[in-house]
């Protein structure tokens, strides 16, 4: 593996400024990283070296100008597959998007273009983002780097296990209920989901709109500061937008320090259900929180009991609307045979045949939550209680600067062991959930392995909205502090391919 693909983002951008070295080749670097590993990982649907490498030269002569300041200029970076990327495949990893190509970007693609960000190209995910495990692709499911028998999470793996393979230095995923946190997670990166309507969600294929949130992933705190301050901030084209600035969170993760926070640990989210091993290094961390000058105190929330129910009924109803869209009429494919067949019959047969078991699964589910007579009972229960989950951050946050608890209850499971069982799947994100539902802030940061099977750990920091800068406040200080006491049980090294 070249040395290359092995530093940070914020070291190659250094670099790249200093004329050490070019962004065409470290992005040729990445692309043979690409070459050497994905076809067992699989965290890409689309690459084009050739386009790439064009663009990396074009950056490259924009440096020697001074014509580029952005502190990542000349980095690789991959999408997650539904960012709409003009001209270049983008098919939310579903078979009915198959062959569509974008007549525009999305905002944030917009944003990395202009601070010189190279794209390497489309991550692996499970099919409109529904899912937990990247299994449900309907191009196949991605390996996790640390043991390729295993899922990297979902909904956004692809994204994680670029990282996490040395493919690419960065990446962008998005959150809907846990989709870039819980992968990051088992993969032992870092993953982070801004406040909702903090990063624009133009362009963005849309799952659930009131819940979807873009965000950051990187190998370390830094380098996920660095890409949220180049994507955050408003946007007139997205009515969710936040119109105020972006918080220093660049400035927040080099402070680094804890001394004098309160950080509360979420009573219902580290009992039963979860691995012993992520508890254990969830309570190792807590305790070098304490050292480092933090009080801790436990604090209860007591809807969150509730909040999976309440997800999985928001979630299919949004999303059995957004996915109306979808019917073999104005883009995808079209189920045709060619006879005298009525548009209701090609609508049916282009769903039929271009979505997946899980996605159908959820729009029917939706649809039916949302059906006359059933309106109130299921969906306006579920909003009823997204207030009380609302309201127990809001008492939490009165006592406490931030709450943590494990970003996930296992490690990374092996593929197809919960396929079958959709229940068991659901239950892999009961800790990430409810931070989308409030709409608040959380990152994922890689706390070591879990000692029963040297798997990823990772532990969630969530803040109030708009306080994103707290996250990496508190997650570089607990990152610095790991590094130097636990050595190798960070995540640090390559995992084996």
């Amino acid at each position: 593996m070249s040395d290359l693909t092995r530093q940070s983002a914020a070291t190659l951008a250094s670099a790249i400024a200093r004329r050490e070295v070019s962004s065409e080749e470290v992005t040729r670097a990445h692309f043979d990283r690409i070459a050497q590993v994905d076809e067992r990982v699989h965290a890409f649907l689309h690459v084009d070296p050739e386009s790439s490498i064009a663009r990396a030269r074009e950056v490259d002569q924009q440096l020697a100008k001074g014509e580029l300041l952005s502190p990542l200029a000349g980095v690789p970076i991959a999408f997650k597959d539904l960012l709409a990327t003009k001209g270049v495949p983008t098919t939310c990893g579903s078979r009915i998007l198959e062959g569509w190509r974008p007549p525009y970007n999305a905002t944030i693609v917009d944003k990395l273009n202009a601070a010189g960000v190279v794209s390497l190209g489309k991550t692996n995910m499970d099919e409109f983002a529904m899912g937990s495990s990247t299994e449900h692709s309907g191009y196949g499911p991605t390996h996790n780097p640390w043991d390729l028998e295993r899922i990297p999470g979902g909904s956004g793996g692809g994204s994680a296990a670029a990282v996490a393979s040395f493919e690419s230095p960065m990446a962008i995923g998005t959150d809907t209920g846990g989709s870039i946190r819980q992968p990051a997670a088992l993969t032992g990166t870092v993953g982070v989901k801004p406040t909702y309507g903090g990063v624009s969600r133009y362009g963005i294929v849309a799952l659930a709109s009131s819940l979807d949130q873009a965000g950051p992933c990187a190998r370390d705190v830094m380098d996920t500061a660095l890409l949220h301050a180049v994507i955050g901030g408003h946007d007139p084209r997205d009515s969710t937008s936040i119109n105020e600035p972006v918080p220093d969170v660049v400035a927040a993760a080099l402070k680094a320090d804890v001394r004098g926070m309160k950080i509360g640990v979420i009573k219902e989210l580290k009992g039963e259900g979860f691995q012993a091993g992520v508890l254990e290094r969830f309570n190792q961390s807590i305790e070098i929180l304490t050292d480092l000058g933090a009080e801790v105190i436990e604090v209860s929330c007591p809807h969150f009991e509730y909040a999976l129910g309440a997800y999985y009924l928001i979630l299919p109803s949004e999303a059995s609307s957004n996915l109306a869209r979808f019917d073999g009429m104005r883009f995808g494919i079209r189920e045709d045979d060619g006879k005298d067949r009525s548009v209701e019959e090609v609508m049916s047969a282009t769903r039929e045949k271009g979505f997946g078991a899980e996605v159908k699964r959820r729009i029917m589910l939706g649809t039916y939550a949302l059906s006359s007579g059933y309106y109130d009972a299921y969906y306006g229960q579920a909003q009823r209680i997204r207030t009380l989950i609302t309201r127990d951050f809001a008492y939490a946050f009165s006592r406490v600067d931030v709450l943590v608890s494990p970003t996930a209850p296992t490690t990374a499971f092996k593929i197809g062991e919960k396929l079958d069982n959709p229940l068991a799947m659901y239950l892999n994100d009961i800790a990430t959930i409810p931070v989308n539902l409030a709409g608040n802030c959380a990152m994922s940061l890689p706390i070591g392995r879990a000692p029963e099977d040297g798997l990823p750990v990772g532990l969630q920091i969530i803040a109030p909205p708009m306080a994103d800068h707290l996250l990496y406040q508190v997650g570089s200080a607990l990152e610095s502090a790991l590094a130097d006491r636990w050595g190798g049980l960070l995540i640090s090294e390559a995992p084996t391919l």
